[in-house]
């Protein structure tokens, strides 16, 4: 770097394109003739001007080797030739090469001295640097002080900004450094103070006014932001394209058309690829397809069709309106593809679903990068595929925390959680640093397992991290609180959150509806609608759910109507799988039947099993039995409508009825998955399965087991457990003596070994003291949870609740503490 010319045939090649046979830079002309002499220093000039352009062009598209290379072989050096070096330098992030650059030009100007204080301004943190030499320099101009404004203001230093604003010199004043002031003040967010700027501006130009244009819009109030517009005498295709995507992103496509007629009328001339671009988007966003043809077919009609930046945009809207063959074709006729490109299409396949052609596509490019590698991993994972994501992970040759997150999150996502949680143990070890998204889809996993301690974990990795106050962070938080049945701790934390958003609102709605708290669900519902937050249709699965524990079916009828008379929200097969079970546990089936019979669409098994569910409560053969029916056609390979009907056959003294079905069942090789359990003891899990003794432990159990039945054998079960029946909850009450017998007289429901191993091997060991034993189990007829120095405690045997409540219990039972 800054050596010596290598030679004057190196030069001569690099201007080959406006060099003619009869000219080298080396050659001069014999002819006297003062015409020839003067084309001869313009050829001169030019070719200057052309290594100028391609030394800025170069370090622009990050190629900074052939500028260095250009540089050093030019024998003539301009001012504007060591500036578009430094510039070159200080794009590509190197500011110890601009410096060097700066300090050995042989003259330098304003320009050189701007130049440096704005490299100095893209590191931000050497901002310090930068006001240092713009106070050496010794003469400035209105760029020097806007440059030496905007970089304070985007350090947020702005006490120092307004400083260098007030010394700046009355005629460079306004408008560029008030622009450079006001811009920084937007960018800040602080739009009160941009408007004090520029209400104080004598003399605005377009850009103040396009400045302020823009903010408004940002700042979400687009009236004001179009009542500048209309004031503004004159407007470029900047403030023009600013208004347009301003009403772009708020969603008033109407208006965004409208005014991009408008702008056409003006003057055709002003549209170009980044006012057609932010159409692009504005359809694409909003599925607007009619608008997007129309659109695309301008731009055929403008002459842009080549146009590599819009390109991108127009494959990206076909992708999102799922018409990937549109995408491809756009794709395959542009001239110049670029990475975005590729990236787009891949991404595009990959959203639909197509990985085949999405994997093709990643084959065929020249280049790749994170977000290509990343694409795919995720396709991968979204069929299913972990196998091959992994493979594709292990071949990435730079992976970053977005690729480990889509690795961590494709295992979340296949339910493949103990695999989630090695990989995230791996990255760590590696010194990668987590993100939001990638403890919030650990904080999932935890919420599956229903493992608080995991949970728990990730908790204070998020709080290492400082991203406990992160929303998608606390949102997730109050749903894996929740889900592993701490409740009061989910309401804590949802409490603490100061922006709550509908996802806020909708994991707390759930937390409570899961657990049996229906009255609060419903509060917290009409406090979000009280404070105008508009719910979706998970707002109201929870809503309907917590109805239905509560057992208000006028309310829940209220709800599920509102849905499209007030929301416009069209409830999907869920929701009515909700209605029918609420209806049903009321004994309403005539309405549940009705119900299901005006459907929009054909029912689901949720709907059917929720029918044949309460038809086994109330004793209902005939509907149990057509409920069964269904499910059986729509999960031929499921036990549970056999199972339950057998049953119901069994309890209304049919037993040759359910004997039979039993036989039928067998011959089609159809079985009921075994019941499974599994409790968590120092970091290890155990696992039991019903009737399986291959727990190493398995005979000290039963051991331990049968002697505390035999030492107890003169108790009557029923006076050692006492317990009340409400609805379809059963509420246990058992004194902690007693919790092991307890124990044994629920091992139908409960796999017994699991239980008592817990009992052993927390008891085996007196210097372990826990605080709970917690069993969980893969179905949801009952959990267990124990705490130890309490004298007892309510345990619910919830037949219709994925989560478990745990309520201290002090003497007798006077009520039902939840109202189910």
């Amino acid at each position: 770097m800054l050596t010596k010319p290598k030679s004057s045939i190196f030069y001569s090649r690099l201007l080959v394109p406006i060099r003619t046979p009869s000219f080298s830079l080396h050659t001069t002309t014999k002819s006297n003739n003062v015409v020839d002499s003067a084309k001869t220093r313009n050829k001169a000039a030019n070719l200057i001007v052309y290594c100028n352009t391609r030394i800025t062009q170069n370090g622009r598209n990050g190629n900074i080797k052939e500028a260095e290379s250009i540089f050093d072989n030019m024998p003539v050096k301009t001012t504007v030739s060591w500036t578009a070096m430094l510039t070159a330098y200080a794009d590509n992030g190197n500011i110890s090469k601009a410096r060097q650059v700066f300090d050995k030009m042989p003259e330098r100007t304003i320009s050189s001295y701007n130049a440096m204080i704005t490299a100095y301004n893209k590191t931000r943190c050497m901002v310090d640097e930068a006001y240092k030499l713009f106070c050496s320099m010794p003469e400035r101009n209105a760029v020097s002080y806007a440059t030496m404004i905007t970089g304070f203001a985007n350090m947020g230093k702005f006490n120092k900004a307004v400083q260098v604003y007030e010394n700046t010199p009355v005629r460079w004043r306004e408008p560029v450094c008030s622009n450079a002031l006001m811009n920084g003040y937007l960018k800040d967010g602080r739009l009160d103070a941009a408007v004090g700027v520029f209400e104080g501006m004598v003399d605005k130009d377009v850009v103040s006014w396009s400045l302020m244009v823009d903010g408004y819009c940002k700042s979400g109030n687009i009236v004001q932001a179009r009542k500048l517009f209309d004031k503004m005498v004159e407007r470029n295709v900047v403030t023009w394209t600013t208004m347009i995507d301003g009403y772009m992103k708020m969603g008033c496509l109407v208006d965004g058309f409208d005014l991009f007629s408008s702008m056409r009328k003006e003057s055709a001339f002003l549209v170009n690829s980044t006012t057609l671009t932010v159409m692009f988007e504005g359809c694409g966003h909003f599925d607007r397809y009619t608008e997007g043809i129309q659109l695309h077919g301008l731009v055929i009609r403008f002459g842009f069709e080549f146009d590599d930046f819009l390109g991108n945009s127009i494959i990206t809207m076909y992708c999102r309106f799922g018409c990937t063959d549109a995408a491809s074709l756009v794709f395959h006729t542009m001239r110049k593809k670029n990475l975005v490109s590729w990236n787009s299409l891949i991404t595009g396949y990959v959203q639909e679903n197509q990985i085949e052609e999405a994997y093709e596509l990643f084959e065929k490019m020249p280049k790749r990068d994170a977000v290509s590698w990343t694409a795919m991993i995720m396709g991968f994972s979204s069929e299913g595929q972990t196998d091959k994501s992994v493979k594709l992970f292990r071949m990435m040759p730079e992976k970053d925390i977005v690729a480990w997150t889509a690795v961590i999150s494709g295992f979340v996502s296949n339910e493949m959680y103990e695999e989630a949680f090695h990989w995230f143990i791996e990255m760590l070890q590696k010194s990668v640093k987590p993100i939001s998204l990638t403890l919030s889809s650990l904080l999932s996993a935890s919420a599956n397992l229903a493992t608080l301690i995991q949970g728990q974990q990730v908790h204070a990795q998020a709080v290492k991290m400082h991203l406990e106050f992160d929303l998608s962070i606390q949102n997730s938080l109050v749903s894996m609180y929740s889900k592993c049945g701490n409740v009061a701790d989910a309401c804590q934390l949802f409490m603490s959150i100061k922006e709550k958003n509908i996802v806020s609102f909708n994991s707390m709605i759930t937390g409570y509806a899961q657990n049996g708290f229906g009255e609060e669900a419903l509060k917290l519902f009409r406090k979000m609608q009280i404070e105008g937050q508009e719910p979706n249709q998970i707002t109201f699965l929870a809503v309907l759910s917590a109805c239905t524990h509560v057992g208000l079916v006028e309310v829940g009828w209220e709800h599920f109507k509102s849905m499209k008379s007030l929301y416009n929200i069209e409830p999907g097969p869920d929701h009515y799988a909700c209605m029918v079970d609420l209806l049903g546990r009321a004994g309403l089936f005539d309405e549940a039947v009705d119900l299901i019979n005006s459907m929009p669409f054909k029912p689901h098994s949720g709907v059917w099993g929720a029918l044949l569910g309460s038809s086994r409560t109330h004793l209902r053969l005939d509907l149990a039995k057509l409920a069964a029916q269904q499910l059986t056609q729509l999960e031929p390979d499921s036990a549970t409508p056999y199972v339950v009907l057998s049953n119901l056959y069994s309890v209304l003294g049919k037993k040759k009825d359910g004997d039979q079905l039993r036989t039928y069942k067998k011959s089609k090789g159809i079985k009921k998955s075994p019941g499974c359990s599994w409790v968590i003891l120092k970091d290890k899990v155990h696992l039991f399965l019903s009737g399986d003794q291959s727990h190493m432990d398995s005979e000290e159990i039963r051991i331990t087991l049968w002697t505390i039945v035999r030492e107890m054998e003169e108790l009557v079960i029923i006076q050692a457990c006492g317990f009340v029946r409400k609805g379809t909850v059963v509420v246990f009450v058992v004194m902690w003596s007693l919790m092991p017998l307890f124990t044994w007289y629920l091992h139908k429901r409960l796999n017994d070994d699991n239980v008592d191993f817990g009992h052993l091997s927390e008891r085996g060991n007196d210097d372990f003291a826990p605080s709970w034993i917690t069993v969980y189990l893969n179905r949801r007829e009952c959990v267990v949870e124990e705490s130890s120095g309490q004298l007892g405690r309510y345990l619910y045997s919830l037949a219709a609740m994925p989560s478990h409540l745990v309520v201290p219990f002090a003497g007798h039972i006077d009520r039902v503490p939840v109202s189910l």
